[in-house]
């Protein structure tokens, strides 16, 4: 009896996912149950989960020395996600399930103590490497909606480790997942640049910025538009290609925050973090490195209101993104590189308390409180910020007249971008 399995199963390392093979070995021996292969915490805790998960499903636990590599043997595997690999290669290997099938599938799954099959992160990405091994993909079916979007690949949802085995075995084939009617559309949010009366100033300069992709600061007193029009940006800028759309959505599907991918997943994403997030929230960090703010706004716009607010070291880390669209993270054993292509927004006031040059209240700052604040931003950041709008406060008496005025829409204004973003790809013979 062949005493050696072999089951193909995915890692995560940033927005990849790198093969893992799986092999299960049974020998004589003191019984025991040990997994090899740079395994952290969480596959480690795997063994008792897939023990109680065998038993009790009715199938027989090998009473003989179980030994479980994960290769390739230097990289290191950490979550849930290897439970059902670990368990149908004992299974395999026992003899309690066909080996021959195996080989056309890649399995990913948590495992609870009954044998039901758990949800875990980072499956699109696992998903377009499977379509692009050729191999089929077998998973909890509360990740099939997400991993279908990958496109071309076969991907069975199972909710019980039963429902695994029978389809192996020829007893009962799994439906193949297809794709939700509602993941394949583009839904525009409810904002429109018509909302924000007056300010044709930074309007425009928020049109020029979406057609070149350029970063925006805007700098005005409080309850000028600033935050209304930064809003809106993603409104104006063109629809999201197949290729940008994927790159989104894997990152959101990596990230800890994040187990499943909205229907909005076509959108360009708007990410607003508080002034007070750290460095490792802005850029990504932790153990396993995990995305942070700049790679969320992937293709999309982000958000830094009250910019001075922010911590100097913090603003310091945009740097290097902000000009080579990529940021990498490397901690102790492991490094991740996870893409950062953002359009960066930002707003601040023009003093502490925010009424300089505001000719309906007056500033109470000096001199010098102004220089200490706009010293809390360094010259190479702001030399990274293409374009610097002043947004003045409305004069009381424009009010009406901006009322009846009828704004441009963002769907009118997006003609515009779209149109002027054809002619620089012609310009460039791209």
């Amino acid at each position: 009896m062949t005493t050696l399995a072999v089951v193909y199963s995915r890692a995560m390392m940033g927005i990849n996912a790198p093969l893992v093979t799986v092999e299960a070995h049974l020998s004589f021996g003191m019984p025991g149950f040990s997994i090899v292969g740079l395994p952290e915490t969480v596959v480690r805790e795997s063994r008792d989960r897939v023990r109680s998960a065998l038993m009790n499903s009715n199938f027989t636990f090998p009473d003989k020395r179980i030994t479980v590599n994960l290769g390739p043997a230097d990289l290191p595997k950490e979550g849930s996600r290897f439970d059902l690999p670990i368990a149908l290669s004992i299974l395999a290997a026992s003899g309690q399930i066909p080996m021959s099938c195996l080989t056309e599938y890649e399995f990913t799954g948590e495992l609870a103590l009954s044998g039901e099959l758990r949800s875990v992160q980072g499956v699109l990405p696992f998903a377009i490497k499977t379509r692009q091994a050729g191999r089929q993909l077998l998973l909890p079916e509360a990740n099939a909606e997400e991993a279908v979007l990958a496109g071309e690949v076969t991907v069975f949802p199972a909710k019980h480790l039963l429902d695994v085995c029978a389809h192996l075995r020829g007893l009962q084939i799994i439906t193949p997942q297809t794709a939700h009617a509602d993941l394949d559309k583009e839904i525009h949010p409810q904002l429109d640049l018509a909302d924000v009366h007056g300010q044709p100033h930074a309007k425009r300069a928020l049109e020029i910025a979406a057609a070149g992709g350029h970063s925006l600061l805007m700098a005005g007193p409080p309850g000028t538009g600033k935050t209304m029009l930064a809003s809106r940006l993603s409104t104006i800028l063109p629809d999201l290609s197949e290729d940008e759309a994927l790159e989104v959505a894997a990152i959101r599907s990596i990230t800890r925050r994040q187990h499943n991918i909205p229907i909005t997943w076509r959108n360009r994403p708007f990410r607003a973090p508080h002034h007070t997030a750290s460095s490792v929230a802005l850029v990504g960090g932790g153990r396993p490195p995990c995305p942070g703010e700049i790679s969320l706004a992937h293709h999309g716009v982000l958000f830094l209101d009250e910019l001075p607010e922010f911590d100097r070291r913090v603003l310091e880390t945009l740097r290097e993104p902000l000009e080579s669209g990529l940021v990498t993270i490397s901690r102790a054993g492991m490094c991740a590189e996870f893409p950062a292509r953002f359009q960066l927004i930002a707003a601040m006031n023009p003093c502490p308390c925010g009424h300089a040059g505001n000719t309906q209240q007056n500033c109470r700052c000096s001199p010098d409180q102004i220089q200490r604040y706009k010293s809390r931003l360094s010259g190479p950041l702001l030399d990274r910020i293409d374009l610097h709008v002043a947004v003045p406060p409305l004069q009381e008496h424009d009010l009406p007249r901006m009322r009846i005025e009828v704004s441009e829409t963002s769907k009118q204004v997006r003609q515009r971008v779209m149109a002027a973003r054809e002619i620089q790809l012609k310009r460039a013979n791209k």
